[in-house]
């Protein structure tokens, strides 16, 4: 670089550096650099990389930074090439006024393993001011009989400039009366003394004018001038005396405007006005002036400006006693500014981390460091946060320190903290300040969706459209974003042989099931499938439910006869003797339903017959039976006409036709003709049959299938009524 090659602007100045290599070792020796102030930005410090001994890489890698104690960027970190440079030109009189040396303090910060760096930037002075006198005219008004060797002070010249570029001599014109000899005060400030050589003769010449001059120490010296008027007066022969040579007095910071400082006493043996005496301030600097002032006539010096204990700690001033005559005296008196805990600590963040995911081990979440610009036990500290929360506060530099998460977190209990650092003194009354940061969780795809159900039971009744939405399945993900976004799906079932796809499709999005095709109940009554749901997380994670299809039924079927037949080309013929009681059984109506429940609940009623009131049926089982005795007007020849309805809605229903004969006994009278054709096409229960000429019948057990009981079981459908002996009740 450029400024590398300007030795005569700037010295490099390394002193001594020593690398924080844990932060165990907070409290090693920091390294020292040294540049000249009014330096470019820009300008070269010192290369970080070299007096660590590190590799230029490693300080980039590690992403190595500068950190100051009062948040102000004056240096940057080449992290390419290792070089320390300025950001800002430095004016040492602004940064430190009068102190001396000037040392600007900061950290370097590397990540990875983390590691704090003190560095400590010395800011040299140049000699770009030169020596003013606040004074320009300076009145000495001196007995004639003062002895030789007398010695006057002088007001001494300000300069901004420290070290060898603040003032080094005094001179003053060519004169016979005096030389200026220096002194230095309290403050290490050098101040003139005119001293007498020879004699003053206020006949001879009352009046001199001299001139001061101030020269610093730099090179090229820079001066300042001011007048010196002598005024010759006659003879005072006492001079004033102070009580004490040295006051010292403690204050503290936070008193008031006007309260007294210090009350300082002299007194001259003189009388008349050679005895009166003012006091007055001499060789003050213009903090003094401006923070102090002093009754000239009681000599108490009070409070005039605020105080800050930690912008000085003390003053010194030389307080002057004058008499009327013009001889004075002097003591010093010095200021001892006392702390009190008047500055709450500060939090100052470096650096902090954005969303934690919430599986992450020990996350650090915040650097900061804290500060208290009171002292001793004013500016002690104690940083702390809630015990309650997943989170530990660690030292890991002089008054630094990061947040870390003290163990995984889990967003769905927690997704947000809420946590306030809060730094307090040790003054009395404690102060302390508070710093509220908000630390957000991200999710990590860490739980799977879950059903509300493990097994869904849906009813679909029988002769549904397709695509009829038959019910839905449902899971949530208590995760966030596409790890909680579900999807779902049919999965493969264990048997390939079962297509459940085929008839059922779900909803990718929704969970709906649709029917893919009309069910048939009495092909198909139930089946089951397995629906899977999955997130969109990267593994996705998913579960399964089972779906159990449950087909309902429909009254789609009419009830079949099955006796008596259908089917026969001449019906049969039940015989009933003329002579059978009341509830005689004469035949049996068989029926059957494709269906099931109550859509295959039968029911059997009489629609007609020949002779109302004769015949019933029982209505929950078909039987058919005499419902009184036949009598010998009844006609022989009956036909009945018997209703089967199911219990659907709405019903649907088949008849059936029984023929019915009435005989006086089963004798050959009373039967068909021996040559006769045989009837055909009979049922299960009773045919009649020709043969010989004793022709004869036969009875056959009925083969039929149990069905639910119908009503009470005591119904019979006729038109008159009367109990018999198996407790029928006949209508």
């Amino acid at each position: 670089m450029e400024n590398r090659g300007t030795g005569a602007l700037w010295v490099r100045q390394v002193l001594l550096l020593f690398v924080l290599l844990e932060t165990s070792q907070a409290g090693s020796e920091p390294g020292r650099f040294s540049v000249v102030e009014e330096m470019q930005s820009g300008s070269f410090v010192g290369n970080l990389a070299k007096d660590l001994g590190l590799e230029v890489g490693e300080l980039s890698s590690r992403g190595a930074r500068v950190i100051s104690n009062d948040n102000k960027q004056r240096l940057r970190l080449d992290t390419n090439t290792g070089d320390l440079l300025l950001s800002e030109t430095l004016d040492r009189e602004e940064l430190c006024g009068s102190t001396e040396p000037c040392v600007l303090r900061f950290q370097v910060l590397m990540k990875n393993p983390m590691q704090f760096v003190r560095i400590e930037l010395q800011v040299t002075d140049v000699n770009d001011h030169s020596p003013v006198f606040l004074e320009k005219e300076m009145l000495l008004e001196i007995p004639e009989n003062s002895p030789v060797g007398a010695v006057f002070l002088l007001e001494s010249a300000q300069d901004l400039d420290v070290g060898i570029n603040a003032v080094k001599n005094y001179t003053i014109s060519p004169n016979s009366h005096f030389h200026v000899k220096m002194r230095v005060n309290p403050d290490n400030r050098k101040y003139p003394e005119l001293v007498l050589d020879k004699a003053l003769d206020y006949e001879e010449q009352p009046e001199l004018d001299l001139i001061l001059a101030a020269l610093d120490g730099g090179t090229p010296s820079r001066s300042g001038t001011a007048l010196v008027r002598v005024v010759v007066v006659d003879t005072n022969d006492n001079f004033p005396e102070f009580e004490q040579t040295f006051y010292e007095v403690k204050i503290p910071e936070n008193s008031g405007l006007g309260s007294l400082v210090v009350t300082v006493s002299a007194w001259d043996l003189d009388s008349g006005t050679n005895g009166e005496i003012l006091y007055s301030f001499t060789h003050a600097s213009e903090d003094i002036r401006k923070t102090f002032e002093i009754n000239q006539n009681s000599g108490e010096v009070n409070l005039k400006a605020p105080l800050d204990f930690e912008a000085v700690e003390s003053y010194s001033v030389i307080v002057q006693a004058t008499d009327g005559g013009g001889l004075f005296g002097k003591s010093t008196v010095r200021i001892q500014v006392m702390d009190v805990n008047d500055n709450a600590p500060e939090i100052a963040v470096s650096s902090i981390t954005g969303p934690i995911p919430e599986n992450s081990p020990e996350t650090v979440v915040m650097v900061f460091s804290i500060q208290d610009k009171d002292s001793g036990d004013n500016g002690r500290m104690v940083c702390s946060i809630r015990e309650d929360l997943p989170f530990v506060l660690k030292a890991s530099a002089e008054n630094y320190y990061t947040l870390e998460t003290e163990r995984p977190l889990d967003r769905e209990s927690r997704a947000e903290y809420n946590v306030t650092i809060t730094v307090t003194d040790l003054g009395t009354p404690p102060l302390k300040t508070q710093h509220h940061v908000t630390v957000r969780v991200s999710d990590v795809n860490d739980n799977a969706p879950a059903f509300t159900q493990a097994v869904y039971t849906l009813l679909v009744r029988e002769n549904n459209r397709p695509a009829l939405h038959i019910g839905s399945v449902s899971a949530t993900d208590a995760d966030a974003g596409a790890n909680a976004q579900v999807t779902y799906s049919l999965l493969p079932p264990p048997d390939p042989r079962l297509a459940p796809a085929a008839l059922v499709s779900v909803n990718a999005d929704s969970g709906q099931l649709f029917a893919l095709r009309s069910l048939d109940y009495e092909a198909l009554r139930a089946f089951e499938l397995r629906v899977g749901a999955a997130d969109r997380g990267s593994p996705a994670l998913s579960s399964q439910a089972l779906v159990r299809v449950q087909v309902l039924d429909a009254n789609d079927h009419a009830p079949v006869v099955l006796y008596p037949p259908r089917d026969g080309l001449a019906p049969c013929t039940e015989l009933v003797p003329r002579a059978a009681e009341a509830g005689y059984l004469v035949s049996k109506v068989v029926a059957v339903d494709g269906d099931s429940g109550q859509n295959a609940w039968l029911s059997f009623h009489l629609l007609r017959a020949t002779e109302p009131g004769l015949f019933g049926v029982r209505a929950r089982d078909g039987e058919v039976r005499t419902a009184r005795p036949p009598s010998e007007r009844d006609a022989a020849a009956h036909r009945l006409l018997v209703l089967v309805r199911d219990n659907g809605a709405p019903p649907r229903s088949a008849t059936a036709t029984l023929h019915v004969l009435l005989v006086d006994g089963f004798s050959q009278p009373h039967l068909p003709r021996p040559d006769a054709a045989p009837a055909r096409g009979c049922g299960y229960e009773l045919c009649l049959t020709g043969g010989s000429g004793a022709g004869e019948f036969k009875f056959l057990k009925p083969i039929v299938p149990n069905f639910p009981p119908q009503g009470t079981g005591k119904e019979i459908e006729g038109n008159s009524t009367f109990h018999d002996s198996f407790g029928f009740h006949i209508q």
